[in-house]
């Protein structure tokens, strides 16, 4: 689809596709820089342009949704509320920098965040793709806050919102995000050399080192919320 020749050992592309990494970075590290990692931290430092100070919350903790809590620690982000409703996932969350965890089907998260911010976060990632994921999202927002849809949702999956008491009266903003509004020539090598400086965390992204034929066995255990990424590194 995107020409990625995934799960290839060996794949020839332009070199407008490339982006150059210090030879330092181990090549586990290097491989989940690409997707994940621009498309989390780029949407909370380039998308959302967190400044230090401000509150965030993010739904969804996979492998892109703690890439939003790394981009978002590093931004300055005083408060950052990591949901999910894998109880495992809060150690993971706080490794990356989540100040706090809420486990989502506990009673009712919207309130417990906005309980915990006195009125709602500032900035709300939604990190899932489900309908009612984006819509309680936009529901933990403070008046001017905005909603960052990353997940990616089905085809003909229309969302709803009150109009009138969610966006306009509480000036909310729902916006979109692709790849993190990231320029890959810069900021691919942007963090990298983070990563090389000890200030932005790849190493507990990686959950496995696989073999090709254990491909099957590791989606499973993604689908099931078990792990943040495994890297095939044999073939």
């Amino acid at each position: 689809m995107f020409g990625t020749a995934a799960f290839a050992e060996f794949t020839l592309v332009h070199e407008n596709q490339l982006a150059k990494v210090p030879k330092e970075l181990p090549f586990p590290q290097a491989s989940v820089l690409g997707c994940g990692c621009v498309t989390g931290a780029g949407a909370a430092i380039n998308t959302a342009a967190i400044r230090p100070g401000d509150t965030v919350a993010v739904i969804g903790v996979g492998g892109v949704g703690l890439n939003v809590i790394s981009g978002a620690r590093l931004a300055g982000a005083t408060r950052i509320i990591a949901i999910d409703t894998q109880p495992a996932k809060e150690e993971l969350a706080r490794r990356f920098g989540a100040t706090d965890f809420v486990l989502a089907g506990d009673g009712d998260h919207v309130e417990t965040v906005r309980a915990m911010t006195n009125g709602g976060v500032l900035h709300a990632f939604e990190v899932v793709g489900a309908k009612s994921t984006i819509e309680q999202s936009v529901k933990m927002l403070r008046k001017g806050g905005t909603t960052y849809v990353i997940g990616m949702p089905k085809p003909d999956n229309p969302i709803s919102v009150d109009a009138l008491e969610d966006v306009l009266l509480n000036q909310a903003t729902i916006k979109g995000v692709y790849m993190g509004s990231s320029n890959i020539k810069h900021d691919i090598p942007m963090y990298a050399n983070l990563y090389l400086q000890g200030r932005f965390n790849l190493d507990d992204l990686i959950s496995k080192q696989i073999d090709i034929d254990e491909i099957n066995e590791v989606y499973q255990e993604l689908k099931n919320g078990g792990i943040a990424r495994s890297v095939i590194t044999r073939f």
